[in-house]
């Protein structure tokens, strides 16, 4: 089964041309790649966030195998869900999925389903596929969509990915998909969203997780940054550095009622 595109055309350009040059756009080619464990990245349309994807996604070495980690908007499927598709879709061409690697971890991380209602619609990770595709041509991907955790859940999560991850000789960057705080004025989600930040930055999960509870900030992908903070420092990540920020407010005009958009490399 082959996972067809889902927002091509309206979050990003639906024909390769067009795709392309909007992506040699939003690719800065001036940066010099650094390998990491984790990046986090937004998942807009491309008009309000591709610039912060693309620049922390240009900034990173991205080898061949990437386990994307986004939140579930639909609602729909498990709540810990895989793909089961042997490849998705984009207009720049198929990307694989990274079967030996899914038979892992699902063999080993028992919150893992194979379902693919979480995946048909979503966005969250799809639009990060013509990015990495542009950056690694021999790329293959394990999407996972996360919906209801909890906090508990989502360290043993990131805890059993890295188990995983630490029996496969070969590099995996890990990519979870979040943008920050959704439709308050630009000041108020500024300051809610560099909170967030500041717990990222300090490579606390826990310290993220509270934050957004009690502050009430709709980060979509809290779940997915966890879970990826949490398997990065079993990894060995010692560092998360704030790569760029920005809000929906910057490009249309309308502060009054914004997206924020950070991009963070964990290593």
């Amino acid at each position: 089964m082959i996972r067809q595109p889902a927002v091509a055309g309206s979050f990003y350009p639906g024909d390769a041309r067009g795709l392309n040059r909007e992506l040699d756009h939003l690719l800065p080619a001036d940066i010099v790649p650094q390998p990491a464990k984790a990046i986090i990245v937004p998942h807009a349309g491309y008009i309000y966030s591709g610039a912060v994807a693309g620049e922390v996604i240009a900034a990173t070495e991205i080898p061949r195998t990437v386990v994307l980690i986004g939140p579930n908007h639909q609602g729909a499927g498990r709540d810990v869900a895989v793909t089961g598709a042997q490849s998705w879709a984009t207009p720049l061409g198929e990307v694989p999925i990274a079967a030996a690697l899914r038979e892992m971890m699902c063999a080993q991380i028992p919150q893992l389903a194979v379902d693919d209602r979480a995946h048909q619609n979503e966005h969250s990770l799809e639009v990060m596929l013509p990015f990495l595709q542009r950056r690694q041509p021999d790329l293959q991907i394990l999407p996972i969509s996360l919906r209801a955790l909890s906090y508990q859940d989502a360290v043993q999560l990131g805890c059993n990915i890295a188990a995983v991850l630490n029996q496969v000789a070969a590099d995996v960057l890990l990519l979870a998909s979040s943008d920050m705080n959704h439709f308050l004025d630009a000041d108020t989600t500024e300051q809610l969203d560099f909170m967030a930040i500041s717990a990222m930055t300090e490579l606390n999960p826990q310290a993220l997780y509270r934050t957004v509870v009690e502050n009430r900030i709709s980060m979509c992908g809290v779940l997915p940054a966890v879970v990826a903070m949490v398997a990065a420092k079993e990894l060995g990540a010692g560092e998360c550095k704030l790569v760029r920020y920005a809000h929906s407010g910057q490009v249309n005009g309308d502060n009054s009622r914004v997206v924020g958009y950070a991009a963070l490399s964990i290593d």
